[in-house]
């Protein structure tokens, strides 16, 4: 018999379109493996989770960049096809802020946690959160907000350099702009050209202390705060592989007892009140040891599938017990535990885990979304690599034809015509 109830479907909502959003995949067979009726607001274009035997219903998503009236239409036209009320789980920022803000145009449809309505969007942009963490007697990197170009210039040679770029609100990031949300800035003239581009990113652009990634630094925090605010589910782990290396995704994470990351965590969910899902990551400084907090998302991690303990229970399952008024199983930590992303650390995943480990992609009772990613990854990977290379294949030149002969057998007139393979790559 489920732990959960059954009878409460969950509404999985995300307006990124990225097809390689495991932790999409996660929430589906977390929810669907206990017997919950999944149904996935998101964009199922090409994507390996709408392979998997646990996705009862995919549901046209808002646009990327979607309004909060655009979103809380979609949200009403999909309880109208659930038929009665259901858990919802925002799986990216943009949808947990909007969650936030409509949490009483969503009811009754919807069950939420009771956060107060401005905070996922206090916490998720970026230049608010230095201010957070300072009221919560948190560290986080010295950070400052430039007004104008030549004063982003000013303050990157007063950071020192590098130093770290972000976008204050990154889910305002128009789609194909290649702007980047972080990125590491190298010279004073890099960011002035950055800030240039403010009008362009929709949101203010911040500069940051460096603080150099090394073994053992890079941590984040997975939890739940139930409605009383005790942190519930998850705990701290290690990012042991990145993508891209030193500064991306966690590729490989370990399941690490780290008392001074969950301490952190609490101190900072209780100062602010939070309750729901939360995914904090913080790097450790290499000079005076202390770990400062470097985003704090208000939805579950990519990664939360590391954090299953030995009663079954995870950030996702504890959101849907909580606020369908069931109990949370006391489970124990599974210290060791590993979290690989198969296509972005493929060998990782080949060796042994003694710990124990959970493949991002890869399940045996569900295979589908598996094979579906690595076709959809081949094709990815070979398309970045001919755009990098400017690769072309090369059409061969028209031979003349002959003048005083009809085309022979051997020579078909068609030989001179590039093939359906030559055309597509041309």
């Amino acid at each position: 018999m489920s732990l959960l109830d059954t009878r409460v479907p969950a509404v999985l909502l995300r307006t990124d379109p990225n097809p390689f959003h495991h932790g999409t995949l996660g929430a589906v067979r977390s929810l669907g493996r206990a017997g919950v009726e999944v149904h996935l607001v998101a964009d199922s274009t090409g994507s390996p989770v709408r392979r998997s035997r646990y996705v009862h219903r995919m549901h046209a998503p808002p646009p990327p960049g979607a309004s909060a009236e655009r979103i809380l239409a979609v949200l009403r036209r999909v309880a109208g096809e659930v038929g009665r009320p259901a858990v919802l789980v925002p799986l990216d920022d943009a949808t947990a802020i909007a969650a936030g803000r409509l949490q009483g145009d969503l009811a009754p449809s919807y069950l939420l946690p009771g956060a107060p309505a401005a905070l996922p969007e206090r916490v998720a942009d970026k230049a608010e959160l230095a201010a957070v963490c300072a009221s919560a007697d948190v560290p986080h990197p010295r950070t400052l907000v430039p007004d104008s170009p030549r004063r982003a210039a000013d303050d990157a040679r007063r950071l020192g350099l590098p130093l770290v770029a972000k976008w204050s609100r990154p889910w305002l990031l128009p789609a194909g702009c290649g702007l980047r949300s972080t990125q590491l800035v190298h010279s004073a003239r890099q960011a002035r050209e950055l800030h240039a581009r403010t009008a362009e990113a929709g949101s203010p652009l911040l500069l940051q202390e460096y603080l150099p990634p090394g073994e053992d630094r890079d941590w984040f925090f997975h939890g739940y705060a139930d409605r009383t605010g005790a942190l519930r589910a998850g705990g701290p782990g290690r990012k042991q592989l990145s993508w891209p290396r030193g500064a991306g995704l966690t590729a490989v994470g370990r399941w690490t007892p780290n008392p001074e990351v969950r301490a952190l965590a609490e101190r900072l969910t209780a100062a602010l009140g939070y309750r729901g899902v939360l995914d904090l990551d913080f790097r450790r400084c290499g000079t005076t040891g202390r770990y400062h907090l470097l985003d704090f998302n208000p939805r579950p991690g990519a990664q939360f599938r590391l954090f299953a303990d030995s009663a079954g229970l995870d950030v996702v399952r504890a959101l849907h017990l909580d606020l369908t008024g069931r109990p949370l199983p006391e489970g124990d930590p599974v210290a060791g535990r590993s979290f690989v992303v198969e296509n972005y650390a493929p060998f990782a995943a080949l060796r042994t885990a003694p710990g124990g480990r959970e493949l991002a992609w890869y399940a045996g009772d569900d295979r589908g979304p598996g094979w579906a990613m690595w076709a959809l990854w081949a094709r990815h990977v070979s398309g970045r690599l001919r755009q990098r290379l400017g690769v072309r294949v090369p059409v061969p030149a028209p031979r003349p034809a002959p003048r005083a002969a009809a085309p022979s057998p051997a020579s078909p007139a068609s030989s001179n015509s590039p093939s359906d393979d030559e055309k597509a790559s041309s």
